[in-house]
């Protein structure tokens, strides 16, 4: 379906009845992230969002519609526009950033917070504009260079390194599905959205309400640290380390993620 905000197209995929689950793909992704656990969620209504500057939805040329918080008040009228008043929340990387942003800005609209390989952001200024600078110089490569060599860099990044033992049709489809979308929309979600560029939501986890999971891979040693560091302050909150994957839990172990996604929801 497509919905309209603010002269923004947003493509989204829903199926099933249920409580309504909202879902955000990572950077370089988009709705089809989650079409391999429909089924095993049919106790939810899964709502796949193609976040701004991804998939089917637009790509505009102005960066600030890319601001992370402007994305969120995008998110807040779109569940509007659909009627609903709660959802549940699963985000991945970029999109569990955007889904933390969301819960954090209008906590009474969240039943329960699922956040996979994600971070709270960047607390120092010094480690932001580090970031904002590396982020800036990857849009550069982007514009640069074009969409099928940074991909070709993009799935060769340390980060995914544990997704090389992935069988070459599984890798050969996550490379065409990333190689669809636009230099415009991915350039502008790095200077938008990126991890530099977000607020910092640290110390507005202390007291957060909303029911929270956090998940993350055992080989993830950098996002495992964030996850621990995130349980200190976080009280309503589980964290489950996945042996033996990376940052991408949904694809590298997608039986264990459904499962351990399907048990969070339905406990209540």
């Amino acid at each position: 379906m497509k919905y309209v905000i603010d002269g923004i197209r947003y493509h989204v995929d829903i199926r099933g009845e249920g409580f309504p689950l909202l879902l955000l793909h990572g950077f370089t992704g988009n709705h089809t992230t989650w079409s391999p656990f429909y089924e095993k969620w049919q106790e939810s209504k899964s709502i796949a969002v193609d976040i701004i500057g991804h998939g089917e939805s637009s790509s505009p040329e102005q960066v600030e519609r890319y601001n992370m918080m402007s994305v969120v008040e995008d998110l807040n009228k779109l569940i509007g526009q659909m009627g609903l008043e709660r959802v549940d929340l699963l985000g991945y990387s970029m999109g569990g950033r955007l889904a933390l942003s969301f819960a954090v800005t209008y906590p009474q609209k969240v039943r329960k917070l699922i956040l996979e390989s994600s971070t709270p952001g960047i607390d120092d200024e010094d480690g932001r504009e580090k970031r904002i600078l590396q982020d800036l110089s990857l849009a550069t490569y982007i514009e640069k260079n074009g969409m099928e060599p940074f991909v070709d860099y993009w799935e060769n990044i340390p980060l995914f390194e544990s997704q090389k033992r992935l069988s070459k049709s599984t890798q050969a489809r996550i490379k065409d599905q990333r190689l669809k979308n636009s230099i415009i929309g991915l350039k502008n979600s790095l200077l938008g959205m990126g991890t530099g560029a977000q607020p910092s939501w640290w110390d507005q986890l202390e007291g957060f309400p909303i029911e929270t999971l956090l998940l993350t891979g055992s080989l993830d040693e950098k996002f495992c640290g964030i996850a621990e560091n995130m349980m200190k302050k976080l009280k309503n909150a589980k964290w489950e380390k996945i042996n033996g994957c990376g940052h991408a839990i949904h694809v590298e172990e997608p039986e264990k993620f459904g499962t351990i996604v399907s048990r969070f929801l339905s406990n209540t």
